[in-house]
């Protein structure tokens, strides 16, 4: 059973950001795997921590963009949470870059977060975005 199975729960039914999601539980998982082997490569934890900030940051810009793109209220609130992450993550890969281990108390702190932002967070604008690609769609229909 991988460490963070992709369940249900995490489905939003936005298909682009689904995708993104399934790609940040995978990147978690292959951290873990990574962590947990019994001589764990640092050159591989480093190249996934790297992509793991670098794909967290391209589908939080994603994000963003849709919420601009229908005028979405809460995106300052919204980003504000992605910077706060961006802020730990990038803390997270300087700390590695300077010699430090990554733990796996840290790859649970990915986890937990990853779970709230995306069970929490996102899916209160589902309802708002649901209603503006619809409008979307049928605009496009007239």
């Amino acid at each position: 059973m991988p460490f963070m199975p992709w369940t249900a729960e995490l489905e939003l039914g936005l298909p682009e950001i689904d995708d993104q999601h399934r790609q940040l539980v995978a990147l978690t998982n292959a951290l873990h795997d990574e962590l947990s082997a019994a001589s764990p490569r640092r050159s591989a934890v480093g190249e996934i921590l790297e992509g793991l900030v670098d794909y967290t940051h391209n589908h939080f810009i994603v994000e963003e963009v849709l919420f601009q793109q229908h005028d979405y209220a809460e995106t300052p609130a919204h980003k504000a949470e992605h910077d706060g992450f961006t802020r730990k993550a990038m803390d997270l890969l300087t700390r590695f870059d300077g010699g430090q281990e990554v733990t796996l108390e840290a790859l649970e702190f990915l986890k937990q977060w990853l779970v709230h932002h995306i069970c929490k967070v996102d899916r209160a604008y589902l309802p708002f975005m649901r209603e503006a690609l619809q409008a979307q769609r049928t605009a496009a229909l007239a």
